[in-house]
């Protein structure tokens, strides 16, 4: 048995106290990733963004806001975990300023100064331990295979999960899974339920021998 952790849903980052950049992220491909893992008989501890999907009962949860609230609630959790499954899908930026009263309407456009957020799933990696071992995803729009195998390595990832953006609040999935040498261990597709469990059968092969 395996204490893993993962990351689901998306996070929000504001811009006034009302409004805030956030993604379709609806977390149920972590909840399909956590019930998979309790099935197969591991621990699971979710960090996640703000969701309308139900987890499963056994599965504790750390509700986060932003990424860096998620950031913060991994460097936490992580060091008594096995593993790390980062499905999350953070926001990449965020205002440079928060506004600290709702921002009026006066008919002219306005100018957003964006920085980066943090890397969560980087971050674990350059951390992990040797026994650890860390399973990112990667949403591509073009060159797909290639930024997922950059994304990889430069994450320090074991494996990673490459889908497109028809996953975003959708019911299914089709993902390739791919290792540290560039191989496709898996090419899986239908329900999102189906696609986490075949997920959860690669990451118990390769990483969990």
């Amino acid at each position: 048995m395996a204490q893993i952790l993962i990351t689901s849903g998306p996070t929000r980052q504001y811009i006034d106290p009302v409004r805030y950049m956030t993604n379709g992220s609806s977390g149920r491909m972590g909840a399909s990733l956590a019930t998979a893992a309790i099935a197969a008989g591991h621990d699971v501890t979710i960090i996640s963004g703000p969701v309308q999907v139900d987890y499963p009962s056994q599965a504790r949860v750390i509700p986060v806001i932003t990424t860096e609230e998620m950031l913060a609630a991994c460097e936490q959790e992580f060091p008594r975990c096995d593993g790390l499954i980062g499905v999350a899908a953070p926001c990449d930026y965020r205002p440079e300023r928060v506004e600290g009263h709702k921002i009026a309407k006066t008919g002219q456009p306005i100018t957003l100064h964006l920085i980066e957020t943090p890397d969560v799933v980087a971050t674990m990696g350059a951390k992990k331990k040797p026994e650890q071992w860390v399973v990112g995803f990667a949403l591509e729009t073009e060159d797909a295979r290639f930024r997922a195998l950059v994304k990889l390595e430069k994450k320090n990832c074991d494996l990673i999960v490459l889908n497109g953006p028809e996953a975003m609040n959708a019911m299914e999935n089709q993902v390739e899974i791919l290792d540290r040498g560039g191989e496709a261990v898996a090419i899986l597709s239908g329900p999102k339920e189906e696609v986490a469990a075949g997920i959860m059968q690669a990451i118990q092969i390769k990483l969990m021998k």
